[in-house]
């Protein structure tokens, strides 16, 4: 337990952003697992409309600060070439 009241309010910020954090690294991997998913049972459609949201979401999941921008390009990457690859079919 902190013995500052600066301590007290750096535990208190931090409990808030852990959530935030929490939140939107949920948000990424719910919108991932939804495009793979599609992308395995073959709906075309769906993986089309699902991949530039999940984009969108893993953009803005680097500009928060819960995703390496790296990391980022790499998952887009592998998703649209899994999508390309499956809309060929």
């Amino acid at each position: 337990m902190p013995n500052h009241k600066s301590a007290e309010k750096r535990m208190r910020q931090n409990e808030k952003r852990k959530q935030i954090n929490r939140s939107n690294r949920t948000r990424v991997r719910s919108s991932i697992r939804k495009l793979r998913v599609a992308l395995e049972s073959g709906d075309a459609q769906e993986s089309k409309t699902l991949l530039p949201a999940t984009v969108s979401t893993i953009d803005k999941a680097v500009q928060k600060g819960v995703l390496h921008k790296n990391t980022a390009a790499r998952y887009k990457s592998r998703l649209t070439a899994s999508a390309n690859q499956a809309a060929a079919k």
